[in-house]
C-alpha cells in the first residue's frame, strides 16, 4: 500500500468523521459533484484495487472512479473509507470469487457426508 507524501489540495472538502466507526475520513467533492469519505492517508496500487472502486485524484482536487482495466502498473488511487471501515460489512467486491467459495463450502459438505444417499431397490420407471 503506498502512503500519500502531500495532502491533495481539496475543494471544501477536509476531514469528517465515518458516522459507523468514528474515525476521521477524507471528504472529497467527486466530478458529479458529490461528495466521498475516502480512507486517509492511503494510496494503494491501482491494479490491486477493483476497478469500481479505485478512485483517482485529478489535478483540482476532485475524485472519479478509475474502471480502466487494466490500469498503469504505478498508477495509484484511494479507496473509499467504507471499504476499510471495521463497523461496516464490505461489500462484494468480486461476486465471482463470492459464488465460488458457496460452491465450494457445499462441496465440503457433501465430502464431509458419511455416505452417499442409496438409490431405492427398484427405480420407479424401470418395470
Amino acid at each position: 500500500m503506498g502512503v500519500l507524501r502531500e495532502r491533495p489540495s481539496k475543494l471544501g472538502g477536509g476531514q469528517s468523521r465515518c458516522l459507523y466507526c468514528g474515525l476521521p475520513a477524507d471528504r472529497v467533492l467527486t466530478l458529479e459533484r458529490d461528495w466521498v469519505l475516502l480512507e486517509p492517508d492511503m494510496a494503494p496500487l491501482a491494479h490491486t484495487v477493483p476497478a469500481e472502486h479505485r478512485w483517482i485524484e485529478l489535478s483540482d482536487g476532485r475524485v472519479t472512479v478509475y474502471g480502466v482495466c487494466p490500469p498503469d502498473p504505478f498508477q495509484r488511487c484511494r479507496i473509499e473509507h467504507r471499504l476499510a471501515c471495521s463497523a461496516q460489512q464490505p461489500p462484494d467486491l468480486w461476486p465471482w470469487l463470492t459464488t465460488l467459495r458457496a460452491e465450494n463450502e457445499r462441496r465440503v459438505e457433501r465430502e464431509q457426508d458419511p455416505e452417499p444417499p442409496t438409490p431405492p431397490e427398484l427405480w420407479p420407471d424401470a418395470g
